[in-house]
């Protein structure tokens, strides 16, 4: 006998006209696998005759055929199967014309930006970030091949161009400004609702003024890995266990909770390694943001992330290709820059630098930029133990009384007025060597600071962006009490410069012990800096080989041995 058709099983016309179905879903279909008597009613009658013969086959109860015309269970059984087959076929192909749907009405709106500093690409405006003429952008596009591309901004960066872009509160003068810091800085807000690994880096040079202490702003409640950079420019013989306790002491007062702390350097590739292996532990599949204030190397950092996952990771190898752009200009980075250096999965985005306002390179020239960034290891530059200078030319050194009634200044950026301290007390600068300091009596600090500007005290370079400079207009009086003066009593540090280093040294006062026990343990000085640039009291960061001498590391209950964030370099 001629088996039937699916077909035959699934049409809906088997069933009377009163009867045919408004709606055919296969999902609902239910496939029985026993035989089940089926029989249907109507109110209405139907003769044989008005009927289609597939119809009166299927109303009546009495099987096809008789005797040996009769189907086998054998014929039933293959009947089911066919009708299950063809079933799970049209199922099949409901699912397919549904995915494909999906897929078309997926659309990439992406734009695409500048690998190297993530400004989105344009052909219009020469001077802007983001540029690319035509021709490259036509065939670039052609290819797919966007993602590779650098704009004419970055080129003239990686060739020491001095290029700002970055205006508003806390941007840069000088230069063309086509992006507020503002702006910059609503680009990160996204981060607080979305679940990822933030890795926050901090200049150790500079470490109040780029710490970003409201980072939990943009940060949420995400982890965060704090990464200290630029360790290698502390001075020789500086004992990083000491300056490692020192970090996490002072975020711990800071109120930041941490994973952990690393001391970095991407110069030499130091902790690199140690940071590499904490983010693919604590990743846990989510994306990871290297966040920062601006020109804190969050490039460098990446770059050498890079180079260290590339020995074991290939996905880091190819990555390599195409890194973020390095610069001496804080605002190198105008847009988040996505990275695949991950086998596994997840991503890593540089973004853009948090811009401070109270930093000095907000209010210095683009092209006096250079001069703020240390680069060779940090010396210490000792007042007194050198001579003075004087409207009138050298006058020799400092008097028995020592820097009492003498201001000093760092440059054109600072100046310190020694107001009342011991004798022998010594003020340590540490930051860029370029920055030349000189010690005048006080009464002669005004007339010497108009007569040298943008001459001997620079920045501002030359006389001409002197004549713009409106000067030191912030004065904050300081009164340091320290109770060993074998120990230093605090630090000074001027954001977005580097730190001085207050000590009374006792050991060498000449007094006896009774007479420094009535000496009034208190050092009043007075510092001038631009507006709005802060100044920060601290405790002293240990440094050189006399760091590791005077440190005393705190003791610590069983609890806060628990939640302490542990350090490594």
């Amino acid at each position: 006998m001629a088996l039937k058709t699916p077909s035959t099983f699934l049409s809906p016309l088997f069933l009377p006209k009163h009867y045919t179905l408004s709606i055919f879903n296969p999902v609902s279909l239910n496939i029985y696998r026993k035989p089940t008597p089926l029989s249907c009613k109507s109110t209405h009658s139907h003769s044989p005759s008005q009927l289609p013969l597939s119809d009166t086959k299927l109303l009546s109860s009495e099987p096809e055929g008789t005797g040996a015309a009769s189907p086998t269970r054998g014929d039933r059984f293959l009947e089911r199967q066919q009708a299950d087959e063809a079933a799970k076929l049209l199922i099949k192909e409901i699912k397919k014309t549904k995915k494909k749907t999906k897929k078309v009405l997926k659309v990439n709106t992406a734009t695409a930006c500048c690998y190297g500093c993530g400004a989105p690409l344009q052909t219009s405006e020469v001077d802007a970030p983001g540029f690319v003429d035509m021709d490259t952008y036509e065939l670039k596009k052609k290819h797919h091949q966007l993602r590779t591309i650098l704009c004419g901004r970055c080129r003239l960066l990686s060739h020491g161009h001095m290029i700002t872009a970055v205006g508003g509160n806390g941007g840069y003068s000088g230069g063309k400004q086509f992006v507020s810091a503002d702006e910059l800085r609503e680009k990160l807000f996204h981060l607080r609702y979305e679940k990822a690994l933030i890795v926050k880096l901090v200049d150790i040079v500079d470490f109040n003024g780029s710490f970003l202490s409201r980072v939990r702003d943009l940060a949420g409640a995400n982890p965060i890995i704090l990464v200290v950079t630029k360790v290698d420019l502390l001075p020789k013989g500086t004992d990083f266990n000491c300056v490692g306790d020192w970090v996490v002491e002072a975020i711990t007062k800071k109120k930041l909770n941490v994973l952990s702390v690393h001391l970095t350097s991407s110069k030499s590739l130091v902790g690199i390694a140690g940071v590499a292996s904490e983010i693919q532990k604590e990743k846990k599949g989510r994306d990871v943001y290297i966040l920062g204030s601006a020109n804190v190397g969050k490039s460098a950092f990446i770059s050498a992330l890079l180079k260290m996952m590339a020995q074991r990771d290939p996905a880091a190898a190819a990555a390599q290709k195409y890194k973020p752009i390095q610069s001496a200009v804080p605002g190198t980075t105008l847009g988040p820059i996505q990275i695949d250096p991950f086998l596994g999965g997840g991503k890593l985005y540089d973004t853009p630098g948090v811009h401070l306002h109270h930093r000095q390179a907000a209010v210095v020239h683009s092209e006096d930029l250079p001069i703020l960034a240390p680069q060779s290891r940090l010396r210490g530059q000792s007042f007194p133990g050198c001579q003075v200078s004087s409207k009138n030319g050298m006058v020799g050194k400092f008097n028995s009384d020592g820097l009492n009634g003498f201001s000093i200044f760092w440059g054109g950026l600072v100046r310190i007025d020694v107001l009342k301290v011991l004798p022998e007390t010594c003020l340590t600068f540490y930051g860029p060597k370029k920055l030349p300091i000189h010690a005048v009596p006080t009464h002669e600090a005004d007339e010497f600071y108009k007569k040298e500007l943008g001459v001997l005290l620079t920045p501002p370079t030359g006389k001409d962006r002197a004549g713009e400079w409106r000067g030191l207009e912030t004065v904050q009086q300081l009164q340091i009490n320290f109770e060993d003066a074998e120990r230093p009593a605090s630090d000074v540090a001027i954001s977005g410069l580097g730190w001085i280093t207050v000590e009374p040294r006792r050991e060498s006062l000449g007094i006896s012990e009774s007479n420094f026990s009535e000496t009034t343990k208190q050092l009043d000085i007075v510092v001038h800096v631009p507006k709005p640039v802060e100044i920060f009291v601290r405790p002293s960061i240990p440094v050189g080989k006399a760091g590791a001498e005077w440190y005393q590391y705190r003791e610590l209950t069983e609890k806060e041995e628990e939640i302490r964030p542990k350090w490594y370099f």
